[in-house]
């Protein structure tokens, strides 16, 4: 299925050849004389895109009110000159010395009352109004100055919102917290309500009384804590949408800013955000955290294509090779790059750029890899750069393409935020880990997923899967339950539905929203030990989770086959209407999880992408024309298999039995009128 949440632009080119290449340039760090050596080296290298005063703040505004664009002038012109279209920052992702000087109250606080000082970035205050204030002033003067500029072809407001200061605790963000409430909520009463604080003696009286869930000797209220978060998310996309009304009083550029769809940045509800935007831009880089990184980094490109209602997105940020701020950063092997690249554009990306261009010799970025090295043109990484350049500027044919998908992927950033909080059955739980487990299993199968908001429409599709969506309102969970009842098949996993959006338990037993789909009831969880599991009757074993499943309709498919629940069922199927629902009441093993959802599939007539083998990514994307087989081998093999075609990478046409290198990767363009 197509997804089109929104209108976006059919084709990402802001009026550029090529697929959008491009990268973060930050020329305050250099000289006049590399400026014009960096623009001649990014010429070579194919660059068409490059974002520039992210972090311009202090050189642009050096003291309040006085504001010298000399410099940004020079390099604004210098790569309109070199035909190189600009990505302009609005500067104000970090304040300046002198206004955190002037005004230290802009300052951040975290929840156990501590200042956070300047030295590093996004030292201040969402809900500050002298931060918004200053910032503004700059936006406004930097969009006057630039607004028609021909050079200028995409805004891009701050950078990162929330990457660092999503959640501010101070006595302004107190203040902004309530009238967030107040506006949800409308009288204190229905806040008490929600809020469930006849617990514990927590009845507010008066809209004052109440903080941010600020450090407590003891747990603190779900709920409360909940809706800091919404309030967050919220406070940090209005101040987006006020930077890009200022700047769309005198430009009619696009507008957007770089969302950070990650494993582990989860404080912005970007379902939320995304109809703001006039182009969905993301970052992303590898987390080698992460057992397999390559399939985290499909889910977050799946995620963005969601974002963008299957319109063309871009990838505002990756890197060459290694990061600087993760605990061990690894150096990407030879056509590593290459292939990190091409998931993200086999799976909708119409641009990716790269932070940076030029290594820094200083600051904490200084080890974080660059299209530019500190070795320079002798590098490997220049070599692969150059050649990068070379293939995004031919693939300029699939602008616009599509993918299609028939398999929809439910995920959450509330029940991220939700299901995540203390005084849960076991610390050990994860969500976005179940959710990484049950993509990682359609990955293997070679199923392209359509990642939505929970309530998103689900016509088109054959299966939706639900991971662990411990938080979901009635009416969103009634779009499943719907969409079963209708002739859909849907897998659902534990802790589903357990609460409503107040985290109000449902009762009557668990899975909760889900149990009359489900045709099963549950009185308790049983989480297992730590390193402990069960063994169930398919031969495999479960970890984590267990249940005491009690059949109201369901068959029992897979049972428990030790400890105190043996005997009972661990994953059942039941028919919901015209449709078939699948329940998952502990974690499987991912082989034992890869032949369910084989089974899954194949009922619901899912036919995944032809996978050549194991650890070989397989995506398509089409137009009226063409078809685009993006193929991606990820393992240290020679895969073999049957193509016909012509090989955007080689630019040789290929027939028969094809080989795939290890490391490889082939984009092969098929006619699809032909075939």
């Amino acid at each position: 299925m197509l997804l089109q949440t929104q209108p976006k632009e059919t084709a990402l080119g802001l009026g550029l050849d090529g697929l959008l290449f491009g990268c973060d340039y930050n020329p305050e760090q250099w000289s006049p004389e590399t400026w014009r050596e960096d623009v001649a080296l990014m010429r070579q290298a194919g660059v068409n895109l490059v974002a520039i005063n992210v972090f311009g703040w202090s050189h642009v505004e050096p003291r309040p009110g006085e504001f010298d664009f000399s410099g940004l002038d020079e390099v604004v012109d210098l790569l309109h000159a070199n035909g190189i279209g600009v990505n302009l920052g609005t500067g104000t992702s970090s304040p300046p010395p002198w206004l955190t000087t002037l005004h230290p109250e802009v300052l951040p606080v975290t929840a156990d009352g501590t200042t956070r000082w300047p030295g590093g970035r996004q030292a201040y205050c969402p809900s500050s109004p002298v931060f918004r204030e200053r910032a503004l002033a700059l936006v406004r003067a930097t969009a006057e100055r630039y607004g028609a500029h021909p050079a200028v072809r995409l805004w891009h407001v701050s950078n990162e919102l929330g990457c660092h200061n999503a959640l501010c605790y101070c006595d302004v963000s107190a203040a902004s917290f309530r009238r967030w409430l107040e506006n949800r909520y409308g009288t204190i009463e229905a806040l008490n309500e929600a809020w469930g604080t006849a617990f514990w003696s927590q009845r507010y009286s008066a809209w004052a009384e109440i903080l941010p869930p600020r450090a407590t000797l003891s747990f603190i209220n779900p709920t409360q804590t909940i809706d800091f978060h919404r309030f967050s998310s919220d406070e940090i996309l209005d101040h987006y949408r006020a930077e890009a009304a200022t700047i769309r009083e005198t430009s009619a550029i696009p507008v957007t800013t770089n969302f950070m769809v990650t494993a582990h940045i989860k404080n912005q509800d970007y379902w939320t955000w995304a109809a703001d935007m006039d182009v969905i831009a993301n970052d992303h880089y590898l987390d080698h955290r992460l057992e397999r990184p390559h399939v985290e980094l499909a889910f977050a490109a799946d995620a963005t294509r969601g974002l963008a209602g299957g319109a063309p997105w871009l990838l505002m940020e990756h890197s060459t090779s290694a990061v600087n701020w993760q605990p061990r950063n690894i150096a990407k092997a030879p056509g590593e790059m290459l292939r990190n690249t091409m998931s993200h554009v086999a799976r909708g990306a119409d641009g990716t750029c790269f932070f940076q261009w030029r290594a820094s010799l200083k600051g904490t970025e200084k080890f974080h890899s660059a299209l530019l090295p500190h070795a320079g043109t002798r590098s490997k990484v220049w070599k692969e750069v150059v050649e990068l350049g070379a293939l995004a500027g031919r693939l300029g044919e699939l602008r616009g393409s599509t993918i299609d998908a028939t398999v929809a992927l439910v995920f959450s950033w509330e029940s991220w935020w939700a299901g995540d909080l203390e005084a849960h059955p076991t610390t050990d739980f994860s969500y976005i880990a179940q959710v990484h487990a049950a993509y990682e299993a359609l990955w293997d199968l070679g199923v392209t997923v359509d990642v939505v908001a929970p309530g998103a429409p689900l016509d088109g599709y054959s299966l939706v899967v639900v991971p662990s969506l411990y938080l979901v309102s009635d009416s969103d969970a009634k779009v499943v339950t719907d969409f079963v009842d209708a002739g859909g098949h849907a897998v659902v996993t534990f802790f589903s539905g357990i609460v409503d959006e107040t985290d109000g338990v449902r009762p009557g037993g668990y899975p909760g929203a889900f149990r009359r789909m489900l045709g099963v009831t549950v009185d308790e969880f049983a989480p297992l030990a730590v390193g402990s599991s069960v063994a169930l009757s398919d031969g495999s074993r479960g970890t984590l989770w267990s249940e005491p499943v009690e059949l109201v309709g369901a068959e029992a498919v897979v049972s428990y086959a030790s400890g105190p629940l043996a005997g009972r069922p661990a994953v059942t199927r039941a028919t919901a209407g015209a449709g078939t629902a699948w329940y998952l009441s502990t974690v499987l093993e991912p082989d034992s999880l890869i032949a369910l959802l084989t089974r899954v599939a194949d009922e619901a007539g899912v036919l995944p992408v032809a996978a050549p083998g194991t650890g070989v990514e397989v995506v398509r994307r089409r137009d009226s024309q063409n078809e685009w087989v993006f193929l991606l081998n990820h393992t240290d093999e020679t895969v073999h298999h049957d193509v016909s075609g012509f090989d955007l990478v080689t630019e040789q046409p290929v027939s028969g039995r094809v080989a795939l290198a290890p490391g490889g990767t082939q984009i092969i363009r098929q006619d699809r009128k032909a075939s």
